[in-house]
């Protein structure tokens, strides 16, 4: 992929996104290790904090993306992004309610920005380049949160106060606000449809609610990655080698967006069933054997670098068919639904993982298997007759 295939705009929103990552990602990865090893919080707490974080996360994803067809993506991203560090105070409380609180609000800012940002990506790379656009933008996203975790271990081995470490994404998460503003002005006008001029066939719509019902599904598999994280410490009694998978997961998820990216559109919803829901319900099923069958051991790397590819095709084509069907919708709000499924099945998904989990861990992955690969089945089925549109 050769960056001079795409423009300014594509270039300067891959790169907020990477700072934005380098920040929040940090407590992604950070905040499981604090919640339950050192304020002592239940497992099931943390699957509560996630429903939280995510479930009324959906309700602002919603509302950011009609604000943005509304009064413009580029101001309603640049207003979300920029509160986002809200969440870098989370360890200024020792109380879990408190953390929680802290770190969901600055969350669902991230949210309130995340259709407007799409929107504004789709509208500066052509149609033909649309695949590997998102490919780029993911890579970038979670190379972000790949260097987040690095900078996390450090930190941890050097045994820096978890307030400081949580503190210091400010600033990155600050820069990638103000590259915000160095986009063009022209992404703020709040267009009606990405590829406007078409209407949506009767097979396209069908795809996109088949897309709606399984991203919600594999929302509802979707646990967090803290869950792996806190597997991994609970069996090891080693944070380094729990927060290490997380590095392992964005290494990996970058690489196949990077390498998703460059797969022609006809082949888009055979690679989101395949190569997303399907393989991620590979990943879960790894656990279940591993946890089962032997001492759990690196060998729960395995699952988590089969998860990540997973996800990296998931989070490239997903919102590249959604962007290239929703000229019937306001882009912001097509955006805003994608958004909104994952995020209801993620709330449901983690309270369920997590009361699963205290019975048994290999309960809450068996489930994740199940309901990740019953994604993909309906994608497959509901995206049979998915023509992407000729751009206009």
């Amino acid at each position: 992929m050769e960056l001079r295939t795409f423009g300014r705009d594509v270039l300067i929103i891959s790169f907020s996104a990477f700072f934005a990552d380098m920040g929040y990602q940090v407590l992604m990865a950070g905040f499981p290790y604090f919640l339950v090893f050192v304020l002592g919080a239940p497992v099931y707490l943390y699957g509560v904090a996630e429903a939280l974080n995510f479930g009324i996360g959906s309700l602002f994803a919603y509302i950011g993306g009609r604000a943005g067809d509304r009064y413009g993506h580029r101001k309603i991203a640049i207003i979300g992004n920029a509160l986002i560090p809200i969440l870098s105070f989370t360890a200024f409380t020792r109380d879990a309610a408190g953390a929680i609180a802290i770190r969901s609000t600055g969350w669902w800012m991230r949210n309130f920005r995340t259709p407007s940002r799409r929107v504004m990506f789709a509208n500066s790379v052509s149609s033909e380049n649309r695949s590997r656009g998102f490919g780029l933008l993911h890579g970038l996203d979670v190379g972000g949160g790949l260097i987040a975790t690095f900078i996390l271990i450090v930190l941890i081995t050097e045994k820096i106060e978890i307030k400081t470490i949580f503190l210091v994404t400010i600033i990155p998460i600050t820069i990638s606000t103000i590259l915000l503003l160095f986009t063009s002005k022209g992404l703020n006008s709040a267009r009606r449809g990405v590829d406007s001029g078409q209407k949506m066939t009767a097979g396209n719509r069908k795809t996109f609610l088949s897309i709606l019902l399984a991203t919600s599904l594999f929302g509802f598999s979707y646990y967090s990655m803290g869950y792996p994280i806190i597997t991994i410490i609970s069996n090891t009694s080693n944070p380094v080698l729990g927060i290490g998978s997380y590095s392992v997961f964005m290494g990996l998820s970058a690489l196949a967006g990077f390498i998703y990216s460059s797969f022609a559109a006809k082949s888009e919803i055979r690679f989101l069933g395949l190569a997303g829901y399907l393989l991620s319900a590979a990943g879960s099923l790894v656990f279940v054997l591993v946890l089962h069958f032997s001492e759990p051991s690196i060998l729960l790397y395995a699952g988590v670098g089969i998860i990540a590819f997973g996800t990296g095709a998931v989070e490239t084509f997903e919102p590249t068919i959604v962007s290239r069907i929703s000229s019937g919708l306001g882009a912001g709000r097509s955006m805003g639904w994608l958004s909104s499924s994952r995020s209801i099945g993620l709330f449901a998904g983690n309270i369920v993982m997590g009361l699963l989990y205290v019975v048994s861990s290999q309960y809450s992955y068996l489930y994740a298997f199940a309901v990740a690969a019953l994604s993909a089945a309906i994608v497959l089925a509901g995206g049979r007759n998915y023509r992407a549109p000729v751009s206009s």
